[in-house]
């Protein structure tokens, strides 16, 4: 019994240590947790009061209601036209304040449903929709979601930028919690539903209303009220200008989410018809602002320092060409493919711009941004350096096979037609003898020509570039006809007069800048006289209109760019078609589409304007005269005339009379060279010897048949008659 007693004990003592452990362990685990538990209520404790003090901090700082009532979000700016009436208004439009028994009750329904559903029992953030944006990011695998509350976009919207980084987010909660603080729930509602961003430069309920549907906010319908209240999430996607689809799809989602959180009875969402509603046209709104967008950046650069009160912008636009020029590529542009026109006054002023075929569909602007070959109509740099290399118009050119570097340049109609002058080959775009031109002259220097017209884009000179396959802006090709059209003096383009504020302060204007000479005269003339050529009898014979027309087609590889650019009247027109994607276009040249909306166009710009005829007068320098007689038979004052009635005249215009004595004056003076008198039809040298007689007077009477005249020394001749000559005589 002893040793048994004595296995037991030892048994017992050796699980006592295991026990002792056990309890040790989970011992140890409770203290941690403990301390934990106490730690993170302290830091929670801590975190508690450093947030309150923020937020007290944020609040007692945070302006009146009134104060939040007048500001205003970013700086409104009137664009008007060259004859001063608005074309656009841009910028913040903050419409009239409504209050909150002012605002229909469907309004704040509608906003509250779709983007706060708990604003009533929230502080200012919603733990609930946090935790739930959490939990779907972790198990979804995710980025958190947008959990901003009404209260939180308030306060990003008024104190903050959109930046998405954690301070950020932190402020924007803190400032949220103070307006819930210092505001009521409906004042932060009032204050929100005034200053949201509805798009379209509309800030609030009743800017939107106007903007979209031309009426105040207080007369909001329920299909109203659900476009408004969609729109927030993504202004430029679903406003109902820019995509009426969108739009609606957008707000029947606003109608669902008003059923779910019982703000709108099942049945009558059932009766919600949002395609039914009317919205307000915009006429004039669409093409015009790919120039807006164009000359308004450049505000930037034109105003010095920062200026944050309302503005008008003075521009050149003329709204009825703009009219007629986007009627004018809308009605000729083939189907599927893009179109662009610009339009330069004479000294540069642009009268319209047209950067594609619909500004809402697509508001890339082609006149100005896209990069396209020119195809021939870049002929233009290739003729103006040979003109100024000595060619003129009339100037002999072959049309024939020809082979630079490897390349063999292919005419588009396949053929070769031999020696033809330099304005055939120009006006029917001869490219044999466009190639054979820039190589004589340098491909260099058709390059530095391009510049020198205003060409900004990267040009290589490989001989294949004389026929237009360097990337060109519209509005860069433009400017260089213009400059031709200016009898060879720089043009730059502009779009901005003058800038002043609301009250009438001139903040900007113009300058005339200083112009150059591009070109001499005659090589100004020259390529207007190949220009007119190209479209009365060449290729661009689709853009006559009437009156003197100068201009040159282009047309890429297989179609896929038309081009017409050209002038008449001072004013300077620039087409380009194709499309986007540099797809194929079947029948696409620029002597067919571009060149009739260069002509429709034109027929307009020009109605007002004087018919101009161009100066195609060439007064070439002195070296590149064709040799005369002078150059072989030296000083005209060296030798005698004779008239059409066969009479002798002096170098000074005196006209000697034969069988009398005396001089008949002419249109010079009788006083010849010093010294020398003409009487009867000798004339007095000074005493100088006189020459002998090539042949005495015996031979000549033989020989002519006849007698000679003689003079009996006062003036007086008669004829002695003589025998007939011998046979064989001469």
């Amino acid at each position: 019994m002893a040793v048994k007693r004595g296995s037991r004990s030892r048994a017992s003592r050796k699980k006592k240590p295991a026990a002792a452990a056990n309890r040790g362990w989970k011992g140890t685990f409770w203290l941690w947790f403990r301390r934990l538990f106490i730690a993170g209520v302290a830091v929670g404790i801590l975190g508690a009061i450093a947030l309150g003090t923020a937020v007290f901090f944020a609040q007692r700082d945070m302006p009146s209601y009134s104060a939040l009532m007048s500001s205003q979000t970013g700086q409104s700016i009137i664009v008007r036209a060259r004859d001063g009436s608005e074309i656009v208004a841009l910028g913040p439009s903050y419409g009239e304040w409504l209050h909150d028994d002012e605002i229909p009750a469907v309004m704040k329904q509608a906003m509250v449903s779709v983007e706060d559903h708990r604003f009533y029992s929230h502080p200012g953030i919603d733990p609930l929709g946090l935790a739930r944006a959490v939990y779907n990011a972790f198990s979804e695998d995710r980025q958190v979601s947008a959990t901003s509350t009404i209260t939180q976009q308030l306060a990003r919207n008024i104190f903050l930028n959109s930046n998405r980084t954690w301070d950020r987010k932190l402020n924007e909660a803190i400032l949220a919690l103070a307006l819930e603080w210092k505001f009521s729930k409906e004042q932060i509602l009032e204050l929100y539903l005034n200053k949201v961003y509805f798009g379209g430069g509309a800030y609030g309920i009743d800017s939107a209303s106007r903007k979209f549907f031309s009426h105040s906010a207080r007369e909001l319908s329920l299909e109203e009220a659900a476009i408004i209240a969609g729109l927030v999430k993504a202004p430029s996607r679903y406003s109902p200008t820019a995509d009426v689809d969108a739009a609606v799809s957008r707000a029947n989602v606003v109608v669902g989410q008003m059923v779910r959180y019982g703000d709108l009875d099942p049945a009558l969402a059932r009766t919600v018809d949002v395609e039914a509603v009317k919205l307000r046209e915009e006429a004039g709104q669409d093409s015009i602002r790919y120039f807006t967008d164009y000359v308004l950046p450049q505000l930037d650069l034109l105003l010095s320092g920062e200026t944050f009160e309302p503005i008008e912008v003075w521009t050149t636009i003329d709204t009825g060409m703009q009219a007629a020029a986007t009627t004018a590529i809308q009605s000729n542009v083939p189907n599927g493919t893009q179109g662009a026109l610009v339009s330069l006054d004479r000294d540069g002023a642009i009268l319209a711009m047209v950067g594609g075929t619909d500004y809402v569909t697509s508001n890339y602007n082609r006149a100005v941004t896209a990069l396209r070959q020119p195809g021939s109509s870049w002929k233009l740099f290739v003729y103006l350096a040979a003109l100024e290399a000595g060619y003129v118009p009339s100037s002999s050119v072959k049309d024939v096979p020809v082979t630079i570097d490897g390349w063999s340049p292919r005419n588009s109609n396949g053929r070769f037609t031999g020696e033809i002058d330099v304005r055939t080959a120009f006006a029917y775009s001869v490219n044999t003898v466009a190639a054979q031109l820039g190589n004589e002259v340098g491909f260099s220097n058709v390059a530095n020509m391009a510049r020198r017209f205003g060409i900004t884009t990267e040009i290589s000179s490989y001989p294949s570039m004389v026929l237009g396959t360097n990337e060109v802006r519209l509005i860069d090709m433009t400017r260089a006809f213009a400059a031709v059209s200016a009898r060879g003096q720089s043009i730059e383009p502009y779009g901005i007069i003058r800038v002043t504020t609301a009250d009438g302060e001139e903040l900007y204007k113009r300058q005339e800048p200083r112009r150059y000479t591009l070109v001499p005269d005659y090589v100004a003339a020259g390529i207007t006289d190949l220009l007119q050529t190209a479209v009365n009898t060449g290729t661009g014979r689709a853009a006559q209109i009437g009156r003197p027309v100068a201009g040159k087609t282009g047309t890429t590889s297989d179609n896929k760019d038309g081009y017409f650019v050209g002038f008449s009247s001072g004013i300077t027109t620039g087409v380009w078609m194709g499309r986007d994607d540099n797809a194929r276009v079947a029948g696409l040249q620029g002597g067919t589409a571009p060149a009739r909306a260069f002509a429709a166009f034109m027929r307009y710009a020009v109605r007002d304007r004087p018919e101009e005829e161009f100066d195609t007068d060439l007064q070439l320098p002195e070296w590149q005269l064709e040799p005369d007689d002078e150059f072989y038979f030296g000083d005209p004052g060296d030798y005698y005339y004779i008239d059409e009635q066969g009479n002798l005249i002096e170098p000074d215009g005196t006209r000697v009379i034969q069988g009398g004595a005396g001089v008949v004056e002419g249109e010079g003076s009788n006083q010849g060279r010093q010294g020398s008198t003409v009487q009867g039809n000798s004339v007095d040298t000074m005493g100088l010897p006189e020459p002998p007689q090539a042949a005495d007077d015996d031979f000549l009477e033989r020989a002519t048949g006849g007698a000679l005249p003689e003079d009996d020394g006062r003036g007086n001749v008669t004829v002695r008659r003589g025998a007939d000559p011998p046979r064989g005589a001469p």
